[in-house]
């Protein structure tokens, strides 16, 4: 009789094992999804002109907080001052609250939050050198306060390295990796690149003729990494107002469709992008008196 109820113990137990693992497989499978139509999640109004051009958006999780770098300022100094760029960084709460700015004194392209050392860091204009030897060129954390506020105090993470090869380039962090991807302009290129060697370890070749898009019509310098297997790259189609997914291998996998009454001008091939808290940022410059940051899911 007991052998019995063993058994029966043993099967139940089986089976709810089997459901379950087939409930987290087909969650999986789910949340692996590309929407047709992209999901607007945020809008962030900018309450304050821009010191230069929005480049990218962070997102720290712990303080609820989004931040907006700002780049196109190259380092100046004096027989005075040190050389520091006079871009900013601006902090709204996630309901698009703004909290505040600071002038760390960096010529911002890419700002992410890395899990690995609970930081909140930049990557720099000319981050490979490619335009010549500039100060203030590498990656930075910047320092928070305890409740999230951005302060002008920063560290100095890496300086410069050629892997990331383009000068303007606006890598993406893969935190679980601890490697970049680099979009080349004007090319279907993306570099990967591990901080720890001066030369790229890997290159991805875009698929552009399935989706049938050229060099001109997509964001230039940007491609977003999302940490979705099968999903892991995201590409502004400016022109046709889409999103492109692609696996790691360049492969095109499908298309989230951007609103059509957005207004997107020439500068979003260059700037006012980014990829935070699992959604795709763009700069809606005609929206709000000093433009909009709109946050889309574009997969799940």
């Amino acid at each position: 009789m007991n052998k019995d109820k063993q058994l029966r113990a043993f099967l139940t137990n089986t089976v709810l094992i089997s459901t379950l693992t087939l409930t987290i497989s087909i969650t999986s499978t789910a949340q692996a999804e590309v929407l047709p139509v992209a999901e607007l999640g945020v809008k962030i109004p900018l309450i304050k002109k821009p010191t230069t051009r929005p480049m990218t958006v962070a997102y720290v999780p712990v303080h609820q907080t989004y931040y907006i770098a700002d780049g196109g300022l190259a380092p100046m100094g004096s027989e005075f001052e040190a050389p520091s760029s006079k871009s900013e960084i601006h902090a709204y709460k996630q309901d698009g609250k703004y909290v505040n700015s600071s002038k760390p004194g960096y010529d911002n392209r890419s700002i992410y939050f890395n899990p690995n050392t609970s930081k909140l860091e930049t990557l720099t204009y000319n981050i490979s050198s490619g335009a010549g030897f500039s100060p203030n060129t590498g990656i930075y954390s910047i320092e928070l306060t305890e409740s999230g506020e951005l302060t002008n105090s920063s560290g100095e993470v890496m300086q410069f390295n050629p892997a990331f090869g383009d000068a303007a380039t606006m890598p993406s962090y893969d935190a679980q990796n601890n490697r970049y991807f680099a979009k080349q302009e004007r090319s279907n290129k993306v570099f990967i690149v591990d901080p720890k060697n001066r030369e790229k370890i890997g290159e991805i070749t875009l698929d552009f003729t399935t989706p049938n898009v050229l060099h001109d019509d997509i964001s230039d310098h940007f491609i977003a990494y999302t940490g979705i297997a099968g999903n892991e790259l995201v590409l502004l189609d400016v022109d046709h107002k889409a999103a492109l997914i692609y696996d790691l291998s360049g492969k095109f996998v499908a298309k989230s469709e951007l609103p059509k009454d957005m207004k997107l001008r020439a500068q979003n091939h260059y700037n006012g992008t980014g990829y935070a808290n699992d959604m795709l940022f763009i700069y809606h410059e005609t929206e709000g008196e000093f433009g909009t940051y709109c946050g889309f899911k574009v997969v799940k």
